[in-house]
Order: C-alpha cells, then sequence, then structure tokens
C-alpha cells in the first residue's frame, strides 16, 4: 500500500541527488578546471543530464528495473518502453513507481556525468554526447541490472547500498581507460594547470555533501531507521575522508589545502556509499578515515609516478574509493562492528568473496566496453579536439561562449 512518509522522502531525495549533477558537480568540476573551460564543464553536465533522461524514458528504465525479467538474468526485459504501465497509480513498494523511476533516473544521470573529470578541457562535444548515450545503455544499464535489478550478481548475495559498484566503479574505471585513449593534455604534467575559481568548487563541493544525503539516505526507498543510520554514517565518514586526506597532504607537502579536503570529503562520500545501509557509527569512522588515506596514495601514484592526466581525479578518488567501499563493506557489515549483520548462510569470508567477484565482474565488463566505445567513437567522430581549439579553450571553440567578461 501507498505509504504518503516514504514517497515524500523518496522525492525530496530525488531532488537532493538531481541537485548534486546540476548544479553540485557542474560547479564542482568547472572551478576545478582552467578559465577557458568552465563553461564547457557545465554545458557536458546539463546536455548529459537531458540526453540520459530522454534516453531512461525510451526504454534503459525497463531494461534495468523491469519486473517481468527472468531472476539473475543479465538485463531486464524491454517491456517499459516509454515508462508503459507506469501510471498514477502504479506502486513499487509502498511509493508510486513514478518517483521509483525517477530516484533512479538521478543515478543514471550523475554516473556518466562523473567520467567527464577525466577528459576535461580536450573532447569534442558531439564525442561527449554520443559517448554518455552508449555508455548509458552498455554498460551503466547492464550492470545496474546485474546488482540492483534483481540480476545475476543480486542472485549471488552481492550487496551494494548506494551505488559503489554501480556508480563509482564504473564511473571511476570509466575514467581510467578514458584518460589512457585520450592521452594528457597539452602541457600535462610539465606546466601546472591549477583550479581557476576555487570558491566556486567549494560551492560545488558543499552540493555535492548535501545531496549525498539524498543518494545514500533514499536508496532505504523509505523514511524509517535505516535511512537515517544511512545519512549519519555518510556524513561520518565524509568527515573523517576530509581530515585523514588533510594529515596526509600536510606531511606530505607541509601544508593543508582546501583542495585536498574537499577531494577528501568525496572520497569518504563515495566509499561509504555502498556500506552506507549495512554499516553503524563505528565503521563509517573507519571506513572514512581508510578513504582519505588509499585514496590520496593513488591519486599521487596516478599522477605523478605514472602521469596519467585524469584530470579532475575521476579514478583514484571514485574508483578507488568504490572498490574499497564495496570490500569493507563485507567487513563492517558484521555486528561486532556495530552493522546489520551478514544474511543467512553468509560469513566474512564468504560475504568478502562475492564483493570481489562483483567487483572483478564489472570493472572487466566496464573497462572491456567503455574501450571499445571510445575507440570506435574516435573511428568515427574523432574524440579530440584539434591543438588550436584546445589551446584557445573548448568555451568559445565548441560553444562561442565567455564564462568571464574580463
Amino acid at each position: 500500500m501507498l505509504n504518503t512518509g516514504d514517497t515524500a522522502w523518496l522525492i525530496t531525495a530525488t531532488a537532493l541527488v538531481l541537485l548534486m549533477t546540476l548544479p553540485g558537480l557542474a560547479a564542482f568540476y568547472s572551478g576545478l578546471v582552467r578559465t577557458k573551460n568552465v563553461l564547457s564543464i557545465s554545458t557536458q553536465c546539463f546536455a548529459i543530464a537531458c540526453l540520459v533522461s530522454v534516453l531512461w524514458f525510451a526504454g534503459a528504465y525497463g531494461l534495468t528495473f523491469g519486473i517481468k525479467g527472468a531472476p539473475g538474468a543479465l538485463i531486464g526485459p524491454l517491456t517499459d518502453i516509454g515508462f508503459a504501465g507506469i501510471g498514477r497509480d502504479s506502486l513499487r513498494g509502498t511509493t508510486p513507481e513514478a518517483a521509483f523511476a525517477m530516484f533512479q533516473l538521478t543515478f543514471a544521470i550523475i554516473t556518466p556525468a562523473l567520467v567527464i573529470g577525466a577528459f576535461a578541457e580536450r573532447m569534442k562535444f558531439s564525442a561527449v554526447l554520443w559517448f554518455a548515450g552508449l555508455w548509458l545503455l552498455i554498460v551503466y544499464v547492464p550492470i545496474a541490472h546485474w546488482v540492483w535489478g534483481g540480476g545475476w550478481l543480486a542472485q549471488r548475495g552481492v550487496v551494494d547500498f548506494a551505488g559503489g559498484i554501480v556508480v563509482h566503479t564504473t564511473a571511476g574505471v570509466a575514467a581510467l581507460v578514458t584518460a589512457l585513449v585520450m592521452r594528457e593534455r597539452k602541457g600535462f604534467p610539465h606546466h601546472p594547470m591549477p583550479p581557476h575559481n576555487m570558491p566556486l568548487t567549494v560551492l560545488g563541493a558543499g552540493m555535492l555533501w548535501v545531496g549525498w544525503f539524498g543518494f545514500n539516505g533514499g536508496s532505504a526507498l523509505a523514511a524509517n531507521g535505516s535511512a537515517a543510520m544511512a545519512i549519519l554514517v555518510t556524513h561520518l565518514a565524509a568527515s573523517t575522508g576530509a581530515l585523514a586526506w588533510m594529515a596526509m597532504e600536510w606531511l606530505r607537502f607541509g601544508k593543508p589545502s582546501l583542495l585536498g579536503i574537499m577531494t577528501g570529503m568525496v572520497a569518504g562520500l563515495g566509499t561509504i556509499t555502498p556500506a552506507s545501509g549495512y554499516v553503524g557509527p563505528e565503521g563509517a569512522l573507519i571506513i572514512g578515515a581508510i578513504a582519505g588515506i588509499v585514496c590520496f596514495l593513488a591519486t599521487q601514484i596516478l599522477k605523478r609516478a605514472f602521469h596519467i592526466d585524469d584530470s579532475l581525479d575521476v579514478s583514484p578518488v571514485h574508483g578507488v574509493g568504490g572498490i574499497l567501499g564495496t570490500l569493507l563493506t563485507a567487513v563492517f557489515m558484521g555486528s561486532a562492528f556495530g552493522g546489520v549483520g551478514y544474511a543467512k548462510g553468509m560469513t566474512l569470508g564468504s560475504q568478502l568473496g562475492v564483493q570481489a567477484m562483483g567487483v572483478f565482474a564489472s570493472v572487466a565488463w566496464c573497462g572491456l566496453a567503455t574501450f571499445i566505445i571510445l575507440k570506435v567513437l574516435d573511428a568515427v567522430l574523432g574524440l579530440r579536439v584539434t591543438e588550436d581549439q584546445e589551446r584557445e579553450g573548448l568555451d568559445l571553440a565548441l560553444h562561442g561562449e565567455r564564462g568571464y567578461s574580463e
């Protein structure tokens, strides 16, 4: 039966998650790039939101969450084209299915939007749109069905409360593959490319933090204790993630930076995401601290040791954080750490095993499919702007606009 409290919370959480992309992620990423590319990032975020919404309506929702498919299938049934069967009185649990479909749409929007941080300042806008659409259908939809739609990973016991695998691992793997295929920006790593507008990034980071309460708390799909605990552990992990990253940066470079604190916060948020509905406050504090340390080290290794130009650190923060959080879920969901405990027949070892299986399968499919999509698009459209366009900046070269008049 319809529960108005659950419905009100799910609608609120939907607005919070959409806020994470528009304008949260748009502002966060825009402040991190150079002045000549500030508008290109926002344009990509807004365009991806619109494109994914139409594809979700056209059939992506049914392929992900269609309830008429066989349990354990690789993909859902194509039965909800145009949201067929979703009316005013259609329910999904205790909430209208329209609310559920819209809530899940906001996750589908932010995942490919996260990936743009890896190829910022150098991909053609037409290639961005084609990549986002194809990646949604070929990568996000199948993996989301495997984990959340009753697919084969769910049948084997993989748990991912709010998107450690579905969102952060896939976005991080896609970001790494894209950065390798696209190669580095002109001048990287020899010329510094600092953020051009830190206050704008701070504004975006704050929106991400607040929006994440809807991201994780809303994934309970009800206004209950699970949602409340998810919000609490989300906040604690973000806090310890920020402090741990700040400490690592302080020790390594002698000074703590605002950018480091914000990045550590995002690392803590991404890492707690798969565990947020299963762990208690004690586990959240530890997960956040581990995230801040490990993601900081991953960022240093990626850029300083391997010189991979993942422009806005998507793979070491979201990818490493998503994988780390998915595995740590198996540890801290145990009752010894204040978690909800394991499902019947599961132990720490068996749960860790299925979590690792879920990570491996998702990384393999996402990495291979992303590489193929990029290579096909490069052959057909070309992925990269010209050297002159990159030098001029994508704002003027591709969109005919300036972010700043002076």
